[in-house]
């Protein structure tokens, strides 16, 4: 492709050298450049892409995008674009590299600080059920409509992310969902992709370790809408916002006016709105008003919560031009979510729930969901990751503690970190009277809880949800939440049909 196509509609850029130059490839590694490249310098949190440029030419790179003036003496065979922002050019760039796949697809987006992943898989669902092919990238997993691969990221770089969209539209997908970080906004890798939804969920601490304060991880999430307010890259946005979480509702105001917009929730200015809301253990039904019309909601998950992300859900679907009686249709046999609230079994009436639940609001929702279906008690396996917000620690401590009968503290993914002194900030929020005990070994942790709990007992492993894998400091391990849980659930049984068979003596 030459580079005067790349750059027709690019931000301001000073071009020194030929704009007739043919690009093979885009990367912002230098260790990946070949002949024919375009090098892109990024300015990192620890490296600085620019201090590659000299490694990047020596590697073949015939062009290359920087945020500094060419030197002096560059040679005539490289062309240079000089921009005011690496990250923004380059997510226009490789949009239009992959031909601008974005805007041939149905493309919505999912952000906020909980519930992207099941919103996600929810709409994926009801694309695929009505238009056969659809693509899905998130935490999980990735599905390009034939094949499904692990994600290596949630909101890929722009040049990953654009390339997996083309994917998707060579394999005939007619839509696609994908999750939206506030990393991948703040650092510009859905710059200048053109969506039909943007949807906001709701915004509780987290990711503070990153944004450093509350305001500044809610303005990242707020510059993506305002971005495809001002740009909509060809195409008509809808917002779709939770007006029923604070800032929500804040965003939903300023956005008004500025982009059409769907609003929902439980509240009665809600465009989508919730009401009788009923459930079980088996599922949820409630009711949705949509324009003076009433449809009955029934999907097989619980919690409050996920009455929030079905609303989302139909309502991402409706902005997507799917009619709201099939996106309902659709969610009445909606799959199970790896990971999120997932029943994992049950042994001698204790049934173990594995959830993601990994900040103070996560935890509490699912906790209180769980506490709703009456158990004998709710057992809670948690704990919290290391080179992360370390000031959610008490909160997720206290946030459990209000609907938990029994809380088994443990290790979560401790990364550099001490991970008994991790338990300790953790404890620190417990209040003065609660049942608790703290097991550094995760494995161990899960073993005790299961091993312990009685007929009609609720057990919730949460933290770790879909993770196959457990990060300390020297070394990674295989671990799974779910696959130790039934191990535990397995043992169980064994030990209570053992008990059958050979009852104790009686005196």
């Amino acid at each position: 492709m030459l580079l005067r196509n790349l750059i027709s509609s690019s931000q301001k850029v000073t071009i020194a050298g030929s704009v007739d130059t043919e690009i093979s490839a885009i990367t912002a590694d230098s260790r990946e450049v070949s002949k024919g490249s375009l090098y892109a310098a990024i300015r990192g949190t620890s490296i600085n892409g620019h201090d590659f440029i000299s490694d990047a030419i020596k590697a073949g790179a015939s062009v290359i995008l920087a945020e500094i003036a060419p030197p002096v003496d560059l040679p005539a065979k490289i062309s240079w674009l000089h921009v005011a922002d690496s990250r923004d050019a380059l997510a226009q760039i490789a949009v239009g590299f992959h031909g601008n796949p974005a805007a041939e697809l149905k493309l919505a987006g999912v952000t906020g600080t909980n519930g992207k992943t099941t919103i996600a898989f929810l709409l994926h669902h009801i694309m695929k059920t009505e238009w056969h092919r659809a693509g899905l990238l998130g935490t999980i997993h990735v599905d390009d409509g034939e094949t499904v691969t692990v994600a290596k990221h949630t909101t890929p770089g722009s040049i990953e992310l654009n390339g997996i969209l083309k994917m998707f539209q060579d394999n005939a997908c007619r839509g696609a969902v994908m999750e939206v970080s506030s990393h991948g906004i703040h650092q510009k890798r859905v710059a200048h992709l053109a969506f039909d939804a943007a949807i906001f969920t709701n915004l509780t601490q987290d990711h503070l370790d990153y944004h450093g304060t509350i305001e500044k991880y809610m303005e990242a999430k707020a510059s993506w809408f305002r971005d495809l307010a001002s740009n909509p890259n060809g195409k008509k946005p809808t917002a779709v916002i939770n007006i029923d979480d604070a800032r929500g509702n804040d965003l939903a105001k300023e956005l008004d006016g500025k982009m059409p917009l769907i609003r929902y929730g439980f509240s009665v200015n809600s465009d989508f709105r919730a009401n009788n809301l009923q459930q079980g253990r088996d599922g949820m039904t409630f009711e949705l008003t949509v324009k003076a019309r009433t449809y009955l909601v029934r999907a097989p998950l619980i919690g409050r919560f996920n009455a929030y992300n079905l609303l989302a859900a139909i309502a991402g679907a409706t902005a997507c031009g799917i009619k709201p009686r099939q996106a309902i249709a659709a969610l009445a046999l909606s799959p199970q979510v790896p990971g999120r609230m997932e029943n994992v079994g049950n042994s001698g009436g204790a049934t173990v729930f594995v959830d993601y639940a990994h900040t103070p609001d996560a935890l509490e929702n699912a906790c209180r969901t769980l506490k709703e279906l009456d158990p004998r008690r709710l057992i809670t396996v948690f704990g919290c990751g290391g080179d992360r917000d370390k000031g959610k620690r008490p909160l997720m401590a206290a946030a459990t503690a209000r609907f938990s009968d029994v809380m088994v503290i443990t290790s979560d993914n401790p990364r550099s970190e001490d991970p008994a002194e991790i338990i300790r900030e953790i404890e620190r929020g417990l209040p003065k009277q609660c049942n608790f005990i703290s097991v550094l070994d995760r494995a161990e942790a899960i073993e005790a809880a299961v091993q312990n709990a009685l007929s009609g007992d609720i057990i919730l492993i949460a933290g770790k949800g879909h993770e196959t894998y457990q990060q300390f400091a020297d070394r990674t391990i295989d671990f799974d939440d779910r696959k130790k849980a039934d191990f535990a659930l397995r043992k169980r049984s064994e030990a209570i049909a053992e008990m059958r068979a050979n009852p104790p003596p009686r005196f």
